[in-house]
């Protein structure tokens, strides 16, 4: 990278974006940003933060963009009428994408470990850092997401970790195809599933990225990874599952709770048991993954275990915000078929009525999972349940519309279960509000909106509120 150059990012408050920015930074770079968010007066404290760093902050006008020494960095969807890409046009300033600087970043690395799938990558990144931490490694993280470990008072959005050892652990994204710039040491992949892309060019860039491995990190019990798995060699792959014994790591006597869930993890003839502060089955999957990560790297099973014991979960990965008058509220990051599935399914191990809110992450995703959304919700939704869908997150550009809230909520109706379609979230909001009674878990989904969250803990307050006065 370019000692003598400014990185300027657009976007920088994104989830892609805070976290390299950060790393950047760390290496001793030049950095600042631009942001619509910002100008639109939205998520002030994590721009604070940025600005504590030393990160100077402009308006997506162009007007930071001063001259031909400007790298801006982009992410692969920026639209050529931005203004800070037209400045930057006009200076002669470089411009790269976001997956372009971290690959240079992640390919330079002695131990490059990249978390690949269609869900799960957050967390399980955020599994390996943790691990990799505790058994005095110093990995550097890039993440998407906040790891709850790594939170301090000076660092509350801890998306990175930047460390001074050979290990660099990357979330990495095949929704824009950008996954095919990385060459990893160790390539986990946790499952393939529809999300932005078809099946045809989802396989070949998985196939692709755990071809570039010295070794895979592989999930039999998702059919496509475990297809991936029998056209690599023995010697360079690790498997795990949480039904079949031939996998080289199994979870055995899975005993879930409210609040987490134990385990042992079996490798041939050792066994190590553990208790995740974080719940469901899809994180016992998570876990292993991340334990086959450790072990690719020379850690024993035992070493690896005692390692991820205190992993406090990822922000929005089935947060708990509070609970007040018998109503639980939860914040959580699912946004596609899959890992609303996962959510559904840990959420009903337990008994309560779920008032659920999904607000989808943008009009193209609507179109491609139509069908697959309504299929999801259709069979994950109980009788009791109620499902209110906003309109999409849209912060801007071009659009194509075709698919709507309404179309999912429709059709979810057309199979039995209840389901609304508002417009507004301030109106979905109220709906939940007014029908939330003790016992029911209020649960706000959806994905590139950091508003959710506030949006989550301003129901909470209210139902509080209203619980008073009844």
């Amino acid at each position: 990278m370019d000692r003598d150059s400014l990185y300027f990012f657009c976007g920088i408050g994104g989830s892609g974006m805070l976290p390299l920015a950060l790393i950047v930074q760390a290496r001793g770079l030049a950095v600042a940003g631009s942001d619509r968010s910002l100008d639109q007066g939205r998520t002030a404290p994590k721009f604070d933060f940025l600005r504590a760093r030393g990160i100077a902050l402009h308006p997506q006008d162009g007007s930071g963009i001063a001259g031909p020494h400007v790298v801006l960095v982009t992410s692969a969807a920026v639209e050529e009428s931005v203004p800070d890409v037209q400045a930057a046009r006009r200076a002669g300033a470089r411009l790269m994408t976001r997956a372009e600087v971290l690959a240079q970043l992640f390919n330079a690395a002695p131990l490059a470990i990249g978390v690949a799938g269609t869900s799960g990558k957050s967390t399980t990144t955020g599994m390996i850092g943790w691990l990799l931490h505790q058994a005095g490694r110093d990995p550097t993280v890039m993440n998407g997401a906040v790891m709850r470990n790594f939170i301090t008072a000076d660092t509350p959005f801890a998306s990175a970790l930047v460390g001074g050892g050979d290990a660099f652990v990357a979330e990495v994204d095949e929704s824009d195809g950008s996954i095919a710039r990385y060459r990893p040491t160790v390539a986990v992949l946790n499952n393939i599933a529809l999300d932005h892309k078809s099946m045809d060019e989802l396989r070949t860039l998985f196939g692709d990225f755990v071809a570039k491995a010295s070794m895979a990190v592989l999930n039999l019990d998702n059919a496509e990874t475990r297809a991936l798995a029998g056209r690599v060699a023995s010697g360079q792959r690790i498997t795990y599952s949480l039904d079949d014994p031939s996998a080289d790591l199994l979870a055995q006597d899975i005993v879930p709770a409210a609040d987490g869930v134990a385990f042992a993890v079996a490798e041939g003839g050792n066994r190590a048991g553990l208790r995740l502060g974080v719940p469901g089955r899809h994180n016992v999957a998570n876990a292993l993954a991340a334990v086959g990560a450790a072990r690719a790297l020379g850690l024993t099973l035992a070493e690896a275990v005692h390692a991820l014991d205190g992993f406090a979960g990822i922000r929005r990965r089935l947060e708990v915000v509070g609970s007040i008058g018998g109503v639980t509220v939860i914040d959580d990051f699912a946004h596609n078929p899959d890992k609303l599935a996962a959510s559904f399914d840990t959420l009903h191990a337990f008994p309560g009525r779920l008032l659920v809110m999904f607000q989808p992450h943008g009009f193209g995703p609507l179109k491609l999972m139509k069908d697959e959304f309504i299929a999801t919700f259709a069979a994950r939704l109980g009788p009791d349940d109620l499902l209110l869908l906003p309109d999409p997150v849209y912060f801007g550009g071009t659009v194509d519309r075709a698919v709507t809230s309404a179309d999912i909520a429709e059709g979810v109706r057309a199979r039995g279960r209840d389901a609304l379609a508002l417009g507004d979230r301030a109106r979905c909001g109220d709906v939940l509000v007014e029908r939330a009674r003790p016992g029911d878990r209020v649960v706000v989904m959806g994905a590139r909106d950091d508003t959710l969250s506030t949006f989550a803990a301003e129901i909470l307050a209210r139902i509080g509120n209203a619980a008073a006065v009844r």
